[in-house]
Parts: C-alpha cells; sequence; structure tokens
C-alpha cells in the first residue's frame, strides 16, 4: 500500500467519523407540553445536525422531583419562574455561557427585569413565554347557567359557591398547580397573593375547599381539548391554553365558543424559563438550542402556534396580528401593572401549601 493511499484512507476514516459524530449529536428537551411548534425542533435539527428527543411534563412538581433527584439526562428544561428560583438555590443549574449566546441581544429587557427576582442577573436562564393565570369559559353554557350578566370578568365566578355550583353540571375544570391556586385565592381574599403566613394559606385553603364539591377535575392540561370540544364550560387555567382551546374550536367549526378572562381583581402573572441543567451531559447543544430559540423569527413562529407572548422583543415583528393585537395575550399597561407575581415557599412554608394543596384536592 502506498503511502498516498494510506493517507487517502485515514482522510476517509476521518471525514466518516465526523460525519458519525455530526449525526450523534443530541440534545434532550424537557418542556410544556402543547407548547411548541413541532417545525422549529425539525428546523433545528435540519440546520445544525443535531437531534432533539423532546419530553413534555405538565407540572412544575413533576419537573422539580427530577431535578432535585438529580441525573435526568435532560439538557434543556422549562421550570417557571417561582420554581426556577428556589432550584438556582439548589444548584441545579449550570450559569449560561452568554458568549454561547449571541442572540440574546434579541431579549426584552422590561421581561429580563422581572425575572430578575427570580435569576438575578439573568445568569442561569432565558424566558420562553410569560402569560397570566385567568379563566377559560364557554360563552352560551356559562350564559345558559347563569345569565346574560354572568360574572366572567371576575374570580366571583369561580369563587362565589352560589355561581360555581350553577357551573357544576356543564364541568369545572382546576389547575392541579397550588402555586397558581392558592395565590389566586388569597388575593381574591384581599391577601397578599405572596403571603408566607401559614393561617392566611389556610384561609385560601378553605376558600378552595368551599368550592371543591363543584370542581370535576384537577389537571393543567386536560382542559385545553375539554374546553374546546365542549365537555366542560369553565377552566381556570393559563391564557396561551385557553387561547389554543378557543382556536381548536374554531377550527373544526363545532358550535362551541370559548373566551379567557383575566379578572379584574387581578390575576397572576408567569415566567416560563429555559435553563441547562448542572449535569446536563450536552451542554454545547444546549447553548446551540437556546440561541436558536432565541432568533426573532424561531421565537415568533413557536408564539404564533401556542398563542403565548414570549419575552424576545425582536420577535414582535414576526408575530401573527391575532397573538400581537390579543390583549389576551400581550395585555396592555394597565392590565400588566394588575398582575401580581410571587416568589418561592421557603420549605417550612412548601409544606403547609403542600398539605393544604392535598386536603383541597380530596375534599377534606
Amino acid at each position: 500500500m502506498t503511502l498516498r493511499t494510506m493517507l487517502t484512507g485515514v482522510a476517509v476514516l476521518s471525514l466518516m467519523s465526523g460525519a458519525a459524530l455530526a449525526q450523534d449529536r443530541t440534545v434532550n428537551v424537557y418542556n410544556w407540553s402543547d407548547y411548541i411548534d413541532e417545525t422549529v425542533l425539525e428546523d433545528f435539527t435540519k440546520e445544525t445536525g443535531i437531534k432533539v428527543v423532546y419530553d413534555v411534563f405538565d407540572s412544575n412538581e413533576v419537573l422539580e422531583t427530577k431535578l432535585l433527584a438529580g441525573g435526568t439526562g435532560y439538557d434543556v428544561v422549562v421550570p417557571t419562574g417561582t420554581f426556577l428560583a428556589r432550584q438556582i438555590q439548589a444548584g441545579v443549574f449550570s450559569e449560561l455561557e452568554k458568549d454561547k449566546l449571541p442572540n440574546l441581544s434579541n431579549m426584552w429587557k422590561d421581561i429580563e427585569d422581572r425575572v430578575e427576582k427570580y435569576d438575578p442577573g439573568n445568569a442561569y436562564s432565558i424566558n420562553y413565554m410569560w402569560g397570566s393565570t385567568g379563566i377559560g369559559y364557554n360563552v352560551d353554557k356559562v350564559k345558559a347557567a347563569l345569565g346574560e350578566d354572568a360574572p366572567v370578568d371576575s374570580w366571583d365566578l369561580v369563587f362565589k359557591p352560589e355561581n360555581i355550583e350553577k357551573l357544576k353540571e356543564c364541568g369545572v375544570h382546576m389547575l392541579d398547580a397550588p402555586a397558581e391556586m392558592i395565590p389566586a385565592a388569597l388575593n381574591y381574599l384581599g391577601l397578599d397573593p405572596d403571603s408566607k403566613d401559614p393561617s392566611e394559606i389556610e384561609k385560601a385553603g378553605e376558600l378552595l375547599k368551599s368550592v371543591r364539591p363543584s370542581i370535576q377535575k384537577f389537571h393543567s392540561s386536560e382542559y385545553i381539548n375539554a374546553l374546546a370540544n365542549g365537555d366542560i364550560c369553565v377552566a381556570i387555567g393559563w391564557s396561551g391554553d385557553v387561547l389554543q382551546a378557543r382556536d381548536r374550536a374554531a377550527e373544526v367549526d363545532n358550535g362551541v365558543t370559548i373566551e379567557y378572562a383575566i379578572p379584574k381583581e387581578g390575576a397572576q402573572m408567569w415566567f416560563d424559563q429555559m435553563a441547562i441543567p448542572a449535569d446536563a451531559p450536552n451542554k454545547a447543544e444546549a447553548h446551540e438550542f437556546l440561541d436558536f430559540i432565541m432568533r426573532p423569527d424561531v421565537m415568533a413562529k413557536a408564539s404564533n402556534v401556542v398563542y403565548y407572548a414570549n419575552g424576545n422583543k425582536a420577535s414582535q415583528e414576526f408575530l401573527n396580528e391575532d397573538v400581537i393585537g390579543d390583549a389576551a395575550i400581550y395585555p396592555d399597561e394597565a392590565t400588566v401593572q394588575n398582575l401580581f407575581t410571587t416568589t418561592p415557599y421557603p420549605p417550612k412554608v412548601q409544606r403547609i401549601v403542600t398539605r393544604t394543596w392535598t386536603g383541597v384536592k380530596s375534599g377534606q
């Protein structure tokens, strides 16, 4: 064998090895259900050669249990701000290598400033989507149950027993999320929605227990299809999920009209953040994924499908008018000022919250 042949063979093997390595590159993403345009994942793989392994969850508690146990195998996860904050304290995440994220320049400073309370300096995360927790309702069924003047713009709709009892027959779902429902109840009672006072948390629990007999199901994703299909008439849920239900009903033209309301008493504003676990096996690929997501056209594509506002200011020129122009997705400043945020519960208070929520769900 000549030297030239040997060198050619080595070169071919090297190219084959490089191709194999490119094919083997993977990023493992763990995100909320119904929360992305799947073509975003396909486009990322086409552009980078990195395969996306994509799993979904529907509660922060499920994600947190896995993260605190360690060894999840995930490279990118999407916790909500309140959970992110205590997970940062627990050392769950890897600090972002911002020199690998040139598209950070596209992010929205107003949102980054609000997220600072969870992630100081935005050191560990980027905002993916943000929104509010409010009321989704079937216009016709709620009017049939409560009349033309049904208080659809108020928490009275679900927190006054005399109202929710009349809605019981057409079906009411509530998020299985104590970090959302207890602050909503506190706010309705005129208390601080971010209260850490055990006695006030118990008052919120009592309010929730008073309407428990009229709640058909506690779940954090099933209400989307249930609303869209007309199987239920009210859901306390996340803004974009309800708007997805609205559009699914409209697409199939099934006679179901769904609307979303941010209650006039105020509602929770939340932020879902993309972060990289400290033990992520593919951190380089994770950074490439985050940077791709922060491209304005990519982030807009996601928002246009899931009907949530995102933290990417540059994406707004690419948003569909029915997204950027919808006050339920991008509320006006007065509405935003009426939205509240919460902070993580200390461990002792978290145990009280968990016990209270268990009591609410069980009705005891």
